[in-house]
């Protein structure tokens, strides 16, 4: 039997596809890059805005089609936000194709099934890890990733319990819940013994880790226990919330030499007055002195942040303040997104989305444009600077690798580097990546 996995949206999403495949692969199936070759078809979903859910009615067309009229034995399971903690009684009513639905971050039900279709006995799998694969602890890479995979993420928060008023996570995945410390390490542990050299720490506010557990464990100290598992050469975390990312944190990510000095805090937006629309808890000015607090830490350190444009009612001049904003503070990466109201969600209930599609491109543009030109004016300063890149694979004839400050670096050489840390002196530099040559031995 073959399995193939199609994977929507976030990085939490990537994770919870990985711990699918590792189930699968337990029971004997086996991956297929070719859905036309697999038995089992899966599509990991996202419906943070209407694109990504387009993408997923799309998919789900053509692979149902496949299955009447070609493959009449395949098992078609929908996985993610798009089938909600809840579950989806249009969707299913929609695609009766459909043969099993997976909420987010949970395998069992396709696991399950293909138990009971094919009578697989002795399954490593026991029940409490299928019901509860985010708990699992050690986690077995699939054959194909196990000692190639260079970089991970591993979830140590799932869910949300924030409920900014433009956001479908809580409704999708559910309250905020936090992972036990040792379970974390274990896992961290499992996949640094199969290979993989980083690990990112995953949460849709990772910095709230621990705070629903008994002993309310804080990231930090478990960055710290992260950090001493041997083979681990890089450790990231993310996504951040202002109101979150305290000192503690960051002390901890400026002493601990495998962190890595980037932290992602998202902004949404450079107005007060849409900031409160959002309910996001702060203000441009805290913010700003969050910024400045950060760049004391980590001075070399890097910092990415998520702006929504075309928020219902932002008016020319809220837009020009997140212009402004961007051109002060000089992110080293911005996610841009045009806001999508998304069913069930305070501000899709309650508020007009009045800002028109063309008008929300422009502003998309506009804050594109200006992240080109800071971008190019901070990497330009690397020119002739030898940094460290982790090498992640081959691509455009090169060795493909980021820096710990998370840029994306090109570069040519012989030897094989897949894996390995490299010294590489930066030659040229754009404000997407940058060109190098090494200046160490691999």
């Amino acid at each position: 039997m073959k399995y193939h996995i199609h994977t929507l949206g976030c990085q939490m999403n990537t994770a919870d596809s990985l711990r699918l495949a590792s189930g699968l692969e337990k029971l004997g199936v086996t991956r297929t890059e070719d859905i036309a070759e697999a038995d089992i078809a899966v599509l990991n979903t996202c419906v943070v805005r209407q694109s990504a859910e387009d993408r997923a009615y799309s998919w789900l067309h053509r692979v149902c089609e496949l299955k009447r009229n070609v493959r009449p034995q395949l098992t078609i399971g929908l996985m993610g936000c798009l089938v909600g903690v809840k579950g989806n009684k249009k969707v299913a009513s929609t695609f009766p194709d459909v043969d099993v639905f997976l909420p987010p971050s949970d395998p069992a039900p396709l696991l399950d099934l293909v138990e009971q279709q094919h009578s697989i006995q002795n399954s490593e799998i026991d029940n409490v890890s299928r019901r509860h694969a985010f708990q699992d602890g050690e986690l077995m890479l699939p054959a194909e990733d196990c000692g190639n995979m260079i970089a991970s993420y591993v979830p140590v928060v799932y869910g949300c319990s924030h409920a900014c008023t433009f956001c479908i996570i809580p409704f999708r995945r559910g309250i905020e819940r936090s992972r036990p410390v040792e379970q974390i390490v274990a896992e961290c542990r499992s996949l640094a013994e199969q290979g993989v050299k980083e690990i990112t720490l995953l949460g849709q506010i990772v910095d709230r880790y621990g705070y629903d557990l008994p002993d309310h464990p804080s990231l930090a100290q478990l960055l710290e226990k992260v950090h001493d598992i041997s083979g681990l050469e890089r450790i990231r975390f993310l996504t951040s919330h202002p109101n979150y990312l305290d000192d503690e944190l960051l002390r901890t990510v400026a002493e601990m030499p495998k962190l890595c000095e980037h932290i992602e805090v998202p902004v949404q937006s450079g107005s007060n007055g849409i900031l409160e629309q959002m309910r996001r808890g702060y203000t441009v000015e805290e913010y700003s002195k969050l910024i400045k607090r950060i760049r004391m830490f980590m001075p070399r350190g890097s910092i990415s942040c998520d702006v929504i444009v075309g928020f219902p009612g932002e008016t020319e001049s809220q837009f020009q303040d997140t212009c402004d904003l961007l051109s002060q503070l000089k992110f080293d990466k911005v996610h841009i997104a045009k806001y999508s109201a998304r069913p069930g969600t305070v501000s899709a209930r309650r508020m007009a989305d009045d800002v028109p599609p063309k008008e929300k491109e422009r502003r998309r543009k506009t804050l594109d444009d200006i992240q080109a030109t800071v971008l190019s004016d901070i990497n330009r300063q690397l020119l002739g600077k030898r940094l460290e890149v982790l090498v992640e694979g081959y691509q455009r004839d090169r060795w493909r690798g980021r820096t710990r400050t998370n840029k994306l670096v090109f570069f040519e050489d012989d030897r094989e580097c897949a894996g390995n840390l490299v010294d590489v002196e930066i030659t040229w530099a754009g404000p997407w990546f940058m060109l190098g040559k090494v200046s160490s031995v691999c």
